[in-house]
C-alpha cells in the first residue's frame, strides 16, 4: 500500500468536485467551434487552441474522411517498420518546402516531437539551456536525454549569457525556447537570443506550437516575425493548435533529421501518425497558405478581447500573443471565476501551480478566426458581469 498512499492522499481533485467548480476533463459533445455543448448546454469557447478553427473545417474533415477510405484508421507500427505511408512522406515534404528547411520529420504528438528530438541529440558531453517557463515536454525531453540542464530566468537574454560564458567554446550547447509561451503568452525574445547564441557558438531549438499559423505574414510562426528563419537550426511544431489535428514534428537539415530519425525512441519505438490525422494536416497547410484571411481574424478577435478585458478593468497580458492571460492570483478565486463564467456560457482554462508561481493563477484565454464579434462583445460582457460581483474588478 506504501506505493498508493499519495493516491489516496491526493484530495485536491474531489475537493473542487465538492465544491462544485472542477473545470478539467469536461465532456465537449460537438465539434470543436467557436461555440461548442458541453453538459448539454452551448457555450462560446475561449480555451481552444483551434487558433484558427480548423478542426471542424469541410475540407479539413472530408480530406480526413477520404483517407480512412484508402488507408484505414490506423497505421499499427512504427515509422520505421510498417508504419510509413506515401502521405507521411508527402506531409514531410510540404512541411520543409512550408518552413524553407531541408527536411522534416512528423511524430504521433507534440510531447513526443520535444522527447523525441531533445533526448537524441543532446550526450552526456553537451549541455541544454532552457527557459524557465519552456513546455513541460521540452524539459522532460532535457530530462531524457545525458546533457546537463541549465535555466535561465524567462526571457533574460543576459542570465542566459552569462551561462554560456561558463563553457568553453568547442562544447556542444543547445538552447530550447517556446515561440509563444503556453501560460504567460509572452512572445520569445528571438533576436536577442540569436545574438548570444552566435556569440557563444551555440545551437538553437524554437518550440513554434501556438505561434505557427498565426505569427508571420505567411504563418510561419515568431522565426518569420522577426525575420530569422534562416538562422533557426531546428523548429518545432504541432498539428493541435492552428493546425486543427494531432501530431508534431520538426525541420532542419537533412542530416539532423536523418540522426532523430535513425536514433529517437519515442519515434522509432511509437506507432506513426494515423492517416485521417496525416490528410488533415496536408489540408490545414493548404488553408493556411492560401487564407490568410484566416490569420487576419484571428488577431482581430484577438485584440477585441484583450482590448475589452483590459478596458473593462482586468489585469491581463498586453503583449502580441495568440494567449491572453487574465491574472487573478488566488486558486480558489479563479475556480470560482471559472465556474461563474462557465455558467453564464464562457469556456476558459484556469492555470495554477506548478504551471504558475504560488498565488499567481490565471485565466487562459484564447480566441478562434471562426468567432464573431456579437458573440465577442457578448463574452466581454459576461467578463464584466462576473468579475464585478466577484470584486475582481
Amino acid at each position: 500500500m506504501r506505493l498508493f498512499e499519495k493516491c489516496y492522499n491526493f484530495t485536491d481533485a474531489r475537493a473542487l468536485k465538492n465544491a462544485g467548480c472542477y473545470p478539467y476533463f469536461k465532456s465537449v459533445e460537438s465539434g470543436l467551434d467557436a461555440e461548442v455543448t458541453i453538459d448539454g448546454k452551448k457555450v462560446i469557447m475561449l480555451g481552444s487552441n483551434n487558433y484558427l478553427g480548423l478542426a471542424n473545417h469541410p475540407k479539413v474533415k472530408e480530406a480526413a474522411k477520404k483517407a480512412v477510405d484508402r488507408y484505414g484508421v490506423g497505421c499499427t507500427g512504427s515509422r520505421l517498420l510498417t508504419g510509413t505511408l506515401d502521405i507521411h512522406i508527402k506531409l514531410e515534404r510540404k512541411l520543409a518546402e512550408f518552413l524553407n528547411k531541408e527536411d522534416a520529420l512528423v511524430f504521433s504528438t507534440g510531447f513526443q516531437t520535444n522527447l523525441g528530438t531533445i533526448s537524441s541529440l543532446v550526450t552526456r558531453h553537451d549541455i541544454l539551456l532552457i527557459d524557465k517557463e519552456d513546455h513541460a515536454s521540452i524539459l522532460d525531453g532535457c530530462r531524457l536525454s545525458y546533457g546537463k540542464i541549465f535555466k535561465f530566468k524567462h526571457n533574460d537574454v543576459k542570465h542566459l549569457g552569462s551561462l554560456l560564458a561558463n563553457f568553453p567554446e568547442d562544447m556542444g550547447k543547445l538552447i530550447v525556447v517556446d515561440g509563444i509561451y503556453s501560460v504567460s503568452g509572452d512572445i520569445v525574445n528571438l533576436p536577442d537570443i540569436m545574438k548570444v547564441c552566435e556569440k557563444y557558438k551555440a545551437n538553437l531549438m524554437l518550440d513554434e506550437a501556438h505561434s505557427l499559423g498565426v505569427f508571420g505574414k505567411g504563418g510561419r510562426g515568431t522565426g518569420e516575425y522577426f525575420g530569422l528563419e534562416e538562422k533557426l537550426d531546428i523548429v518545432m511544431g504541432t498539428f493541435s493548435k492552428s493546425f486543427g489535428s494531432i501530431g508534431g514534428f520538426i525541420v532542419a537539415k537533412e542530416p539532423i533529421i536523418d540522426f532523430v530519425k535513425h536514433h529517437s525512441r519515442p519515434f522509432i519505438f511509437s506507432a506513426s501518425m494515423p492517416p485521417p490525422s496525416v490528410a488533415a494536416v496536408l489540408a490545414a497547410l493548404e488553408i493556411v497558405e492560401k487564407e490568410p484571411e484566416r490569420r487576419d481574424k484571428f488577431w482581430t478577435n484577438t485584440n477585441l478581447i484583450k482590448k475589452g478585458l483590459y478596458e473593462i478593468g482586468f489585469k491581463v497580458s498586453m503583449n502580441k500573443s495568440s494567449i491572453v492571460a487574465l491574472f487573478i492570483g488566488e486558486e480558489s478565486l479563479t475556480f470560482t471565476f471559472w465556474q461563474s463564467l462557465f455558467d453564464e456560457g464562457v469556456f476558459t482554462n484556469p492555470i495554477i501551480t506548478p504551471a504558475v508561481p504560488k498565488n499567481g493563477a490565471i485565466l487562459r484565454i484564447s480566441c478562434m478566426a471562426t468567432h464573431n464579434e456579437k458573440s465577442l462583445i457578448r463574452v466581454l460582457e459576461i467578463f464584466e458581469r462576473v468579475g464585478k460581483r466577484l470584486k475582481i474588478i
